[in-house]
């Protein structure tokens, strides 16, 4: 049997208030600042999933969507076991939340709190978390392989504005 290269992975972005899980091959790109993306691993089965959301929780009122951290981290374990996981198999990285807008002592903080609810919610559930990096003041790019569980981070270079 030859075996030839294998095919590159598909490529999805991942915009704020989403979650996607592939149990193919995918590079699951997005973009942070205060917000968070958890990026879920079976290590067994091999395959995983990613959120992007903007604020802790859900108060109630509306819909329940992944902007939240709550929703969003419950979704995507959920949708990480419909696929055949076992959640004493799953670990967890998570990225973000840092304080690009400089607010690090006032009452909005909503990178730190982003944060909080992340590692709260993970240790309910029993997912260790793996691999993180978290706060800081400046945004950063993910890009996480639902195959290998790898996941790419790096950060972006705050812009000086110019003066004429």
């Amino acid at each position: 049997m030859v075996l030839g290269p294998r095919p590159a992975a598909l490529r999805h972005h991942l915009n704020p208030c989403m979650l996607t899980v592939h149990w193919e091959e995918m590079e699951v790109t997005t973009l942070l600042g205060s917000c968070v993306s958890v990026c879920l691993w079976d290590t067994k089965r091999g395959f995983g999933g990613m959120n992007h959301y903007m604020l802790p929780l859900w108060n109630g009122e509306g819909l329940p969507t992944p902007k939240y951290g709550n929703v969003a981290i419950e979704k995507l374990i959920e949708k990480m076991l419909w696929l055949g996981c076992q959640k004493d198999h799953l670990v967890a990285k998570c990225f973000g939340g840092a304080s690009v807008l400089g607010d690090a002592t006032g009452q909005m903080m909503i990178g730190a709190r982003n944060i909080v609810m992340a590692e709260e919610l993970l240790a309910m559930h029993k997912v260790p978390i793996v691999a993180r990096d978290l706060g800081g003041n400046q945004g950063m790019k993910v890009i996480f392989n639902t195959h290998s569980g790898v996941a790419l981070v790096g950060r972006l270079i705050p812009q000086t504005h110019a003066t004429r």
